[in-house]
């Protein structure tokens, strides 16, 4: 039997060291949950956000097996916290899973050329447009498919808003066809979820939409915290003054 944390400070320890947002997310109780194989005590534990799903502690057969009635979506993406946690991943869904790499990123609050920044945006060519995301965009950007990331794990704009989250979208000719929003929201910054529209790719649009948040969120004391999907995204995420950290494991899991 597993439980979803009241006192998410009870698995703190599970995840000591482990920095990403999205559990810090979930430990802080701005958004997603933590399930436990203890309420008291527990020894393995799990922090699920949206798409992702963080184990952590005593490996647990069971824990890579349950999914909680909060997750509807067939769709995950699981991280190990250790080798024998993907073992276990791995033997669970040997014919659902994908194994990939993905790129940690450092989180350096003070490496940012915001002159740099700046002046990209001002230089951006004159038939485009850089918008913050209000209440019209975030409809448009959650009814429309590649889009849909960037505002998946909100309800409202209202939410958006109230939870601090923020984006930009890039707009030529009247379309949106790039843009850099929050995933997700900890109590310090924000997890960047960024695309361009596959037509559109290699025209540095994703470079300024990213350049616009990271100064906004700068503004307003906030982290722009990057975690790369791909090679492309590290390149994308150096230019920009990020610095690479390293690579781990996860498991995408179609038919969860």
């Amino acid at each position: 039997m597993f439980y979803e944390l009241e006192d998410t400070s009870k698995a703190a320890a599970l995840f000591e060291g482990w920095d990403e947002t999205i559990i810090w997310s979930c430990l802080e109780q701005v958004m997603g949950h933590v399930f436990v194989d203890d309420s008291d005590k527990p020894k393995s534990a799990m922090a699920m956000l949206g798409d992702f799903c963080f184990f952590a502690g005593e490996p647990n057969r069971a824990f890579v097996e349950f999914k909680p009635q909060c997750c509807k979506q067939g769709f995950m993406i699981m991280v190990p916290q250790t080798r024998a946690w993907g073992g276990l991943i791995e033997l669970v869904y040997p014919k659902k899973l994908t194994k990939k790499t993905r790129y940690a990123i450092k989180k350096e609050p003070a490496v940012f050329d915001t002159k740099k920044l700046q002046r990209a945006i001002e230089d951006a060519p004159c038939n485009v447009t850089l918008r913050m995301i209000d209440k019209e965009l975030f409809d448009f950007v959650k009814g429309t498919s590649w889009t849909r990331d960037w505002t998946s794990q909100y309800d409202s704009f209202e939410q958006y808003e109230a939870l601090g989250a923020l984006g930009v979208v890039l707009m030529k000719d009247g379309k949106v066809v790039s843009g850099a929003s929050a995933y997700s929201v900890y109590k310090k910054g924000i997890e960047i979820e960024i695309d361009t529209k596959e037509e559109y790719r290699q025209n540095g649009y994703a470079y300024l939409c990213a350049s616009k948040l990271i100064l906004e969120c700068l503004k307003r004391s906030k982290y722009p915290s990057w975690d790369a999907a791909n090679l492309h995204s590290v390149a994308l995420a150096e230019k920009l003054g990020y610095h690479f950290d390293h690579e781990y494991t996860v498991y995408e899991i179609v038919g969860y």
